[in-house]
């Protein structure tokens, strides 16, 4: 279908990009508008909307008409999955492709809801200029990406087996847990092997105790009485094969990952002057891998780094700045304003991986002796535990944008005492003493020698 339609530009909506693609995708197939200038009528645009197949062979046909056509800049909605094959294909071909959150670019309330209709509002937004394109990292960090995120669910998987294992042994009147911090450690699982395999006396099973545990017989023999017959023991059997096998595969990505982080190319690592790759001699002493300078903040281990890398990518030139990198994550204060009254608003849900792992990281470094472990005790008495929290999980991303910005940068730790040296005195003793008059008393200061 095509159809040409008159358009009126003045100053304030004037349009900025000549010859554009918009895609609304859906599972099998995707919805594609163009709008192109008419070339038999100055100031008119011709609109084409038709269908396309979300197959590889499709999307490649597509992408060769839309070179041909001289589409100069392509928007995709992002829903579900299903924007993948298009973004990647498209992009492959040699044309701009934009990614834009599906919560952007709604229709109109009030207007029909047709694949259609909303594929030629896609394009219209974009020949105005009016979205703004979503995060898409390059190959190698999607990659890295797929296992951080499996080794993510893997490890959820694991601990619901593990609750699961404890629950049984709740049924079986076992109360292992009580005194043991690790049911799974080596004393914890001895016990649990001898369970299963028969063995009820808990004197026995006692026994089987390890390390510190062993001076806790007492209280070991109490929990370990009990009615855990065959079929709790057929149970355990299975629970505990699933949590070895969980286990096995985390081992097996976690090494795979160990291996892709030292092959991945830091898009700002120094070239070697004398034509190979890697840092240049004079610089290598400078240079450390991102992971390694990731791991060096506090709350963060070489896991926690490379979740992030794989989140965020190395190429901080995504994100010009710090802001923006931590209002792409969410975890920016929003204001919310109408009127003479302004109140905070949510951050957002943002990007899960990201904000958990900063979560446990921020969590980590507010129990240290560090300028971040300092700045969540001075919020938490007047923010609370959870804003506290958000603030440090945003202080450790400004960090981590600044490092990644710059590869010679290495992390140095401000301090804890970096709020006082930075108080004024005079300001300080003035606030007391004028507190102190206020209740009724006479200052009179001195200095001690």
């Amino acid at each position: 279908m095509v159809r040409t339609e008159p358009v009126v530009l003045d100053a304030e909506d004037e349009e900025r990009v000549d010859r554009v693609a918009a895609i609304d995708v859906a599972k099998a197939m995707g919805k594609v508008c163009t709008r192109l200038p008419d070339p038999d009528h100055r100031g008119r645009r011709v609109t084409a909307v038709w269908e396309v197949s979300a197959t590889t062979n499709a999307i490649i046909e597509l992408g060769d008409h839309l070179l041909v056509e001289g589409v100069e800049r392509v928007v995709v909605e992002s829903t579900s999955d299903y924007w993948r094959p298009f973004v990647y294909l498209l992009r492959a071909a040699g044309l701009t492709v934009w990614l834009v959150n599906a919560r952007e670019v709604k229709n109109v309330p009030g207007r029909p809801k047709t694949d259609k209709i909303d594929a030629v509002w896609l394009a219209k937004l974009n020949e105005r200029g009016m979205l703004r394109p979503s995060f898409v990292p390059p190959a190698q960090i999607r990659e890295l990406r797929d296992y951080t995120r499996l080794r993510s669910d893997l490890v959820a998987e694991r601990t619901r087996h593990k609750q699961r294992l404890e629950k049984l042994l709740e049924d079986a009147l076992i109360k292992l847990s009580t005194v043991a911090s690790d049911i799974f450690g080596v004393s914890g699982r001895a016990m649990l092997e001898a369970l299963i395999a028969g063995h009820r006396d808990p004197h026995q099973l006692a026994d089987l105790a390890r390390g510190k545990l062993r001076v806790k017989q007492a209280a070991l023999i109490e929990a370990l009485t009990g009615r855990f017959d065959d079929h709790h023991a057929e149970i355990a059997r299975m629970l505990l094969d699933q949590v070895d096998t969980l286990q096995a595969q985390i081992d097996r990505i976690t090494a795979r990952l160990d291996q892709l982080i030292t092959t991945l190319p830091d898009p700002l690592e120094p070239t070697n002057t004398t034509g190979g790759s890697g840092p240049a001699p004079c610089q290598a002493s400078r240079y450390y891998p991102a992971a390694q300078r990731l791991a060096e903040i506090p709350g963060i281990n070489l896991k926690a780094a490379q979740v992030i890398i794989a989140e965020i990518g190395l190429d901080m030139r995504q994100f010009p700045t710090s802001k923006h990198l931590v209002s792409w994550a969410k975890l920016s204060p929003r204001t919310i304003q109408s009127g003479p009254r302004s109140r905070s608003g949510q951050t957002g849900k943002g990007n899960p991986y990201l904000k958990s792992i900063l979560g446990e990281a921020a969590a980590a470094a507010s129990r240290t002796d560090t300028f971040l472990g300092e700045r969540y005790r001075r919020l938490v008495k007047r923010r609370g535990k959870l804003k506290a929290l958000v603030a440090v999980a945003r202080s450790i991303l400004v960090i981590i944008w600044q490092l990644l910005t710059n590869p010679h940068t290495r992390y140095h730790d401000l301090g804890r005492d970096y709020y006082d040296s930075r108080i004024d005195k005079n300001r300080r003793v003035r606030n007391h003493v004028r507190q102190l008059q206020a209740l009724g008393f006479q200052v009179t200061l001195a200095t001690t020698t």
